[in-house]
């Protein structure tokens, strides 16, 4: 019975090693409209739509920019799947043998930019001399 063992281990720890799985994780941020800087994480990633692979779940920084638009700076959270967290990585990211993709996508919706009036600006102006003067 040992005899058998011995092989059955070697195959078991060649096929860990040669069939291992592969779990691809991908971000999509498109905006509206379209054609927005986007960074994320302090990292700048694109012009949406904008797809990254990514190696980590949890909160991640977006700050997206675009010109007669209001930047838009926010927090979303990533939460890993089931077959990402313990014991169940093991399995997928080592033993199992086919691809698993996770593909989320986030949108945004960018509000125009809102300049203020000329009025506006010189009540601001008399406001910061009135503060200013004793």
């Amino acid at each position: 019975m040992a005899k058998h063992r011995v092989p059955t281990i070697v195959v078991f720890s060649l096929a860990t090693l040669l069939l291992p799985g592969c779990v691809e994780r991908r971000l999509t941020i498109n905006t509206e409209p379209s054609g927005a800087k986007v960074v994320l994480n302090d990292q700048e990633i694109g012009i949406s739509p904008v797809t990254v692979s990514f190696n980590w779940y949890g909160d991640y920084w977006v700050r997206i920019s675009k010109d007669g638009y209001e930047t838009l700076d926010t927090h979303r959270r990533l939460k890993a799947p089931l077959h990402d967290r313990f014991p169940f990585d093991f399995f997928a990211q080592i033993l199992y043998p086919g691809r698993i993709v996770d593909a989320y996508e986030w949108t945004f919706e960018l509000a125009p930019k809102v300049y203020p009036t000329r009025e506006e600006l010189i009540e601001s102006g008399r406001t910061l001399q009135n503060q200013l003067e004793p």
